[in-house]
């Protein structure tokens, strides 16, 4: 082994220590591997950021503003309302999400397929008495089984047909990888639908608002004296007048309400306040302000919400701004006009104090808040509403029009009359210009830690391929299993992507695993698309962790799951898409040269 195959290893090594314990983000920790072999000189410096242009990332950015502007367009809406008409039964409303939601990812960036139908779901499982558990896993991996039937249904399709390139061969083209990839779905749907939806855990998760927060059990009415200290001041000292962990949700004042009132509305005597808090919180809000206790609760249902004020239930999404931070450190109420009224994790409300607590992904969170505020600041937040569907951003329907840029595209791309990277990029210039999206939207519609993951590792990938790193570790696997058969060796390419795809990000995986696949081929002496192939599939199944993709992460808090839930229906996923992936790679995919 040379000094630079051990420097690339060792990097590769702490990289995975660091992507599977979640501590750095793994966009930071794919900028610390690239910083990390520049600084060692085995990428020369002048080519450390090429991975930000090529073509991998380009594609990736222009397919998610793409796939933002047909949601826009309200075509993805329709196909949902068909849900709507779906009866109680489990396994029917598993088999016909479980369908819509991979049909969906195949064209539609996965994570906004399955954010589109989470709301839907949730709406099954409540009409049908149903846990949502038993609808929202499957949901998630019918997204992933989806993305693997076309190029741009997934970024670690569009990272090996590029890595394609570099066996001498075009790169695969859109509709190349739906032969392997419509059949393992195809096997992995029926799998779900039949069986596997029945090994979920049958978990309470977000069953309703009413039954998770008890939003009524927390809200207090408190009057304001003449002789309160309070009185003349704005409704943000009132909050901060003591140390007590209360959000106030709205104020009476004779016969005018004010749902989530500013914090800069001047607070006069005799006015209602009325307050999310605890006993203990209360105490001590009416102890510090010399308020009054009044205990109805009555007036308090009415004013959580209105026409213009909404009380919503929203996830936390990966990567989302408020991951690692609290409500008091970002502070929610006076940047964005948003009250924090619960938090909760795994199904259940967290009894820690709201300012306290730090936000994880999956969290489901009770927002209240002005119409207009939440609108614009869930995007911002980085947080997908549950029920409340009409919160997402909309443009007029023009389904015609998108539906026609978007075809152009897929045909321009499909018949090579132009590359991929120009065709989606051209498409998505014409939805702006079209105005199917705007573009403060387009911008917000790129999933940036995803661009900067690729960009970074774009080099340590050469760079593996480069030191010889990947043909050392072809090498060693060709030695430990000389005995065995090219189809095994398939195999064990597949699974080795799975397992990777479970403890890293999916396009980390592709990118790691795809030139140690290529170098395997030409150690075998054999094509490389079929490992190429069977990379792709195996980098889209991460079936065992809430960790391994986005959609599973974001399931986890509605949908009430453990981190070990996901194996108990992943892993025979997995051994269904091994039995019937490798037949359809090899069929479609020879190994002779």
């Amino acid at each position: 082994m040379t000094i630079e195959q051990s420097i690339v290893f060792a990097v590769l090594f702490l990289a995975f220590i660091l992507f599977g314990t979640e501590r750095v983000r793994y966009d930071v920790v794919a900028l610390l591997a690239l910083l990390a072999v520049t600084a060692t000189g085995i990428v020369p410096g002048d080519q450390a950021f090429e991975g930000f242009g090529h073509p991998a990332v380009v594609t990736v950015a222009a397919v998610l503003v793409l796939s933002r502007g047909l949601q826009n367009s309200g075509v993805v809406d329709i196909l949902a309302k068909g849900m709507l008409h779906v009866g109680n039964g489990p396994a029917l409303q598993v088999a016909a999400l479980t369908g819509l939601v991979a049909g969906l990812s195949g064209f539609v960036n996965n994570v906004g397929a399955l954010a589109l139908l989470m709301p839907v779901a949730l709406w099954m499982a409540r009409k049908g008495g149903n846990p949502p558990s038993i609808l929202l896993m499957p949901l998630a991996f019918g997204s992933l089984l989806g993305g693997m039937t076309t190029l741009i249904g997934t970024p670690p399709n569009i990272v090996i047909a590029m890595f394609r390139s570099q066996t001498g061969a075009e790169p695969f083209r859109m509709f190349d990888f739906a032969p392997v990839g419509a059949g393992v779905a195809l096997a992995g749907l029926l799998y779900i639908s039949l069986l596997g939806w029945r090994l979920v855990p049958q978990r309470k998760g977000l069953a309703s608002r009413e039954e998770l927060f008890h939003i009524q059990d927390y809200t207090t009415e408190l009057r304001v004296p003449e002789d309160s200290k309070i009185v003349g001041q704005p409704l943000r000292e009132l909050e901060t007048t003591s140390e007590a962990d209360v959000a106030v949700v709205g104020v009476l004042r004779g016969a005018w309400r004010m749902p989530a009132p500013s914090p800069f509305e001047i607070l006069r005597a005799g006015d209602v306040v009325i307050v999310e808090a605890d006993s203990d919180a209360l105490k001590a809000l009416v102890d510090a302000a010399d308020l009054e206790l009044v205990g109805s609760k009555e007036p308090a249902e009415e004013i959580l919400g209105s026409n213009e004020v909404e009380l919503v239930e929203v996830v936390v999404r990966p990567d989302s701004a408020l991951e690692g931070n609290t409500a008091w450190t970002f502070n929610l109420r006076s940047r964005y006009g948003v009250n924090l009224l619960g938090v909760a994790r795994a199904g259940a409300r967290l009894k820690e104090r709201l300012r306290g607590i730090q936000f994880r992904a999956g969290d489901v969170l009770l927002l209240q808040g002005a119409t207009d505020a939440l609108h614009q600041a869930l995007p911002v937040l980085g947080c997908l509403p549950l029920a409340e569907r009409d919160l997402r951003l909309g443009q007029p329907r023009r389904i015609p029009l998108a539906m026609g840029i978007f075809a152009a595209a897929v045909t321009a791309a499909a018949t090579g009359w132009l590359p991929a990277p120009i065709a989606f990029v051209g498409a998505a210039i014409i939805m702006i210009l079209t105005g199917l999206i705007s573009l403060r939207d387009a911008y917000r519609a790129i999933d940036w830690p995803i661009l900067v993951l690729l960009g970074a590792l774009i080099p340590v990938a050469q760079a593996l391929e480069r030191s010889g790193g990947a043909e050392l570790i072809a090498l060693n696997i060709l030695q430990i299993s000389h005995w065995m058969p090219p189809e095994a060796i398939l195999v064990t390419v597949l699974v080795a992507s799975m397992f990777l795809s479970d403890l890293v990000n999916n396009a980390a995986a592709a990118l790691l695993m795809a030139p140690i696949a290529i170098s395997v081929a030409e150690g075998l002496g054999v094509s490389a698309d079929p490992f190429l192939m069977s990379v792709a599939v195996g980098a889209s199944c991460a079936f065992l962790t809430p960790i391994g993709h986005q959609s599973n992460t974001l399931v986890m808090g509605p949908g009430g799951y453990r981190f070990g839930d996901y194996w108990r229906m992943g892993l025979a996923l997995e051994v269904v898409i091994v039995a019937a992936g490798i037949p359809l790679i090899l069929w479609f995919w020879p190994l002779g040269l």
